[in-house]
C-alpha cells in the first residue's frame, strides 16, 4: 500500500524510497553502494550553480555518474538567475531530474543566499524556481525546509509557488534552518503540505528504520520518503524498509560478514574514483559502519592512521575475525 512506483514528470521510479543528496556523502561510490539495496532513485551531492557556470573542475567530479544505475538527481544550489538557468541546461544533460535545493542550512551556503537562505525571499525563490524549469530538458523538483525559524514558516506557500511555475515533484523537511537536525522533524507540516498541493510530495526527516518510515507514511499521507542520516553506514536501508511495508516482517540485521564485505566493495570503488586520497574520506563510513560493534572505538583510531587501501582493507577483516 505504502510502497509503489512513483512518476515525477515522465520519470517513471521502481519505488518511492529516495537516497536524500547529502554534500560529502553521496559521492558516486556511496551511491554505487546504496544502489544495490534499490532505492527508487538516488541524489548527487548539491553542486554550485557558479561552480559549474565558471567549468570548476572539483564540481564536475560530483557530477561524475558513469556506469551508475539511473534513475539519479542532480541537485543543484544559487540564488543567481543567470547560472541557476545555465546550470539547470548542463545538468539536464546528465540528469534523469534536477533537483533545486532551498533547504540546506550550512553557514557557507546560506551567507551567499543560497540553500535555505532562500526560505526568507520567496519571491527570488520563485524566479530561480521558474528560471530552473525554464532551461531544464528533464523534470525539476524542489527540497526544502519548512522555514528559516518559526516565526517565517513557508511550507505550504512555497508548494504552491513551486506547483504553479511547473516543479513536477517536491521534498520537505520537516524542520526550519534554525534548527539543523536538532529536535524532530514536524509531520504535520509535512501533512499540510501535501494536503495543498497535487504535485507528489516527498517527506524527509527522522526516517532512520522500518518504523519511523511507516510513521511517516501514516501521519502525512506523503507519496514517497526521502531518507538521509538514516542511510549512514547503513545502506541496507533501503531494502529493509522495503520489505517491512510490504510484508510488515522485518528482514534480519546484516550479519558483520555483510558488513565487511559492503565496507570492502566500498573502499574499492571509493579508491578506483579517486585514488587513495579517498581513503581519508572514507575513515567517517568506516566509523558509521562500525558503529556499536565491539571494540569500535578502539578500531576507530587505528583506521585514522592509515592511508592506503591495502593497509585499511587488512586492519578490517582482523578487526571483523575478532568479532
Amino acid at each position: 500500500m505504502y510502497l509503489h512506483k512513483l512518476k515525477i514528470g515522465n520519470v517513471e521510479l521502481e519505488n518511492n524510497l529516495i537516497l536524500a543528496p547529502m554534500a560529502g556523502v553521496t559521492n558516486q561510490p556511496f551511491r554505487m553502494i546504496c544502489k544495490e539495496f534499490e532505492p527508487g532513485m538516488v541524489c548527487t551531492e548539491m553542486a554550485s550553480s557558479k561552480a559549474i557556470f565558471h567549468d570548476d573542475k572539483k564540481t564536475n567530479r560530483l557530477l561524475n555518474t558513469e556506469g551508475e544505475k539511473r534513475p539519479i538527481s542532480f541537485q543543484i544550489f544559487g540564488s543567481d538567475e543567470e547560472t541557476m538557468g545555465y546550470a539547470a541546461t548542463y545538468v539536464s544533460k546528465m540528469a534523469d531530474i534536477v533537483d533545486i535545493n532551498m533547504g540546506c542550512p550550512a553557514p557557507k551556503v546560506v551567507k551567499n543566499g543560497d540553500g535555505s537562505k532562500l526560505l526568507l525571499d520567496l519571491e527570488q525563490a520563485e524566479k530561480i524556481m521558474k528560471i530552473v524549469v525554464k532551461n531544464a530538458t528533464v523534470p525539476v523538483t524542489l527540497k526544502y525546509r519548512k522555514g528559516w525559524d518559526k516565526e517565517n514558516i513557508v511550507a505550504v506557500e512555497l508548494a504552491k509557488i513551486a506547483e504553479k511555475v511547473g516543479v513536477s515533484a517536491i521534498t520537505i523537511h520537516g524542520r526550519t534552518r534554525s534548527e539543523f537536525y536538532t529536535g524532530t522533524a514536524d509531520l504535520e507540516i509535512i501533512k499540510q503540505v501535501k494536503q495543498a498541493v497535487s504535485i507528489p510530495v516527498i517527506g524527509n526527516g527522522d526516517v532512520i528504520d522500518e518504523e519511523t518510515a511507516l510513521r511517516m507514511f501514516q501521519e502525512t499521507a506523503v507519496d514517497g520518503i526521502m531518507i538521509g542520516r538514516g542511510s549512514f553506514g547503513n545502506p541496507w536501508i533501503f531494502k529493509r524498509i522495503a520489505h517491512f511495508l510490504e510484508t510488515g516482517e522485518k528482514l534480519p540485521q546484516p550479519s558483520n560478514q555483510e558488513k565487511y564485505e559492503i565496507m570492502k566493495k566500498h573502499i574499492e570503488l571509493a579508491v578506483k574514483e579517486k585514488g587513495e586520497i579517498a581513503i581519508k574520506e572514507l575513515r567517517k563510513h568506516i566509523a558509521w559502519y562500525t558503529k556499536n560493534l565491539k571494540n569500535s572505538s578502539e578500531f576507530r583510531n587505528e583506521i585514522n592512521k592509515i592511508e592506503t587501501e591495502a593497509e585499511l582493507i587488512n586492519k578490517i577483516e582482523e578487526y571483523f575475525k575478532t568479532l
